[in-house]
């Protein structure tokens, strides 16, 4: 099996590499006869930068040398057709402009005196705006070179560009195959199952919303809800970061468990505070971090650009969402959420369940087919889903609560206006994407920060 990962000299392909290092799975057969095991897969690493792919490539070639069982063959390219050729899987996980393109996304709202932030608000509409039209064109290519392929989404903002890729799908009329994963609502739910003494294994989570904006709201074991016992159990609640982030009183008073993501929206001006005030935004943290494990790895020598990474791994995640934590009370990260990935393992068990037939349940970004009221059948929501051969189909969750689907009806809107505008060229598209946004509180503020981002 051939999985090409597009943006593949990116810093966490590692990663995704080591998780296919520890798939102990053996073969198996799917429904057409083929043999298939994960950890026998040929991992093409596709990349604009070569030099991004050498220093990758020898992190990786130091994890092949550490482990003593298979390991996938892997090979670098700089051509996108190439990479396509073949493939069963396509990860994509690229990031059009850089992290410099991301600093800008977030100071350019901050001037204006909204949040700028990867994903959220008006930064995450930027990067948006930036990276569908790069998307849809990759997506362009799969279908012409793959059109049997899976695409397994982790480009940001994940929810409107894993909409954008599968409509290009739908109007060749080939199957809608692209699927996006994310690590958020996996966490959270290890992390409330934990703090309950609940095998997360053992556990049925009750999640919905979109790609950073959802909610759990139950959280059964052995056909019991245990999530009204973790709410009312102060101590237990706040043993974990979304409890520290939210605060206990405000976690029962919605009733449910929020992503992270959801304290920029809750927490806005404590949040917008602390951004403004850090020294640093996170995209110029990580473009400097980065920058320097980039010039320091050696290709030459993969026991240096593999201690060099995992030193700054460990200090990215250790640093991950500070503003908002230093927002709510400052706190470091737990040690068991310091490992990295998550959406590692995510991809890991959505291509088992897929090459293998393994019947799996996993929370994933597809369209919801009527899954959650309210959102029409294309909508690309963030709900646990049946994963096995014939691909990820989206559990019904039942009624949405009115807050939680007015969130998620306004920011599907957002995410359409931004795939429109980056379809047709259209500034007043891009206009009302950036204005309906909740977290954008002034049209004149839209037209001056899509002004000065210069994109339209």
């Amino acid at each position: 099996m051939r999985l090409a990962v597009l943006g593949g000299g990116g810093f966490r392909v590692p990663l995704v590499h080591r998780a296919l290092l520890d798939d102990a799975g053996g073969p198996s057969s799917s429904p057409d006869g083929v043999h298939h095991t994960v950890h026998r897969t040929e991992l093409v690493l596709y990349d604009t930068d070569r030099t991004r792919l050498d220093a990758i490539g020898a992190v990786l070639a130091h994890q092949r040398e550490q482990h003593a069982g298979p390991a996938p063959e892997v090979r670098t390219t700089t051509d996108l057709d190439e990479a396509l050729r073949g493939a069963d899987f396509v990860f994509s996980a690229i990031r059009v402009g850089g992290l410099a393109g991301r600093v800008r996304d977030e100071r350019v709202p901050l001037a204006e005196g909204v949040l700028g932030q990867e994903t959220v608000g008006a930064g995450g509409v930027l990067y948006g705006l930036r990276t569908l039209p790069v998307a849809v064109r990759i997506a362009e290519r799969v279908a012409a070179l793959a059109p049997d392929a899976w695409v397994i989404n982790f480009t940001n903002p994940a929810g409107m560009v894993t909409e954008a890729m599968g409509r290009v799908f739908r109007e060749r009329g080939l199957p809608d195959r692209v699927i996006g994963i994310c690590d958020s609502p996996v966490g959270l739910c290890r992390r409330a199952a934990h703090a309950l003494g609940v095998d997360p294994e053992r556990a049925g989570f009750d999640y919905v919303g979109l790609n950073h904006l959802g909610w759990l709201r139950r959280l059964v074991v052995d056909g019991v809800d245990r999530l009204p016992e973790l709410l009312a159990d102060t101590a237990a609640l706040e043993s974990f970061e979304e409890g520290r982030l939210f605060g206990a009183d405000w976690l029962r008073a919605l009733g449910a468990l929020p992503n992270e993501y959801l304290h920029y929206y809750y927490f806005n001006r404590e949040a917008l505070a602390s951004v403004r005030s850090a020294a640093a935004t996170r995209g110029e943290f990580l473009l400097d971090q980065q920058s320097r494990f980039y010039e320091r790895a050696r290709p030459d020598d993969p026991a240096q650009a593999h201690r060099e990474w995992e030193r700054v791994r460990r200090e990215r995640e250790e640093t991950y969402m500070a503003e908002s934590r230093e927002a709510s009370g400052g706190w470091e990260r737990a040690g068991c959420d310091l490992e990295g990935g998550g959406y590692d393992r995510v991809a890991l068990a959505l291509m088992r369940a897929i090459s293998r037939g393994e019947r799996t349940t996993l929370i994933l970004n597809v369209p919801g087919r009527g899954a959650v009221p309210g959102l029409d059948d294309d909508a690309v929501v963030e709900v646990p889903c049946l994963v096995d051969a014939t691909g990820a189909h989206p559990l019904a969750t039942g009624p949405v609560a009115a807050d939680q689907l007015g969130l998620m009806l306004t920011l599907k809107a957002v995410e359409r206006s931004a795939i429109e505008a980056a379809r047709d060229g259209s500034r007043r598209a891009a206009l009302r994407a950036l204005a309906l946004h909740p977290l954008v509180d002034s049209v004149p503020v839209a037209e001056r920060i899509l002004d000065a981002a210069g994109g339209f």
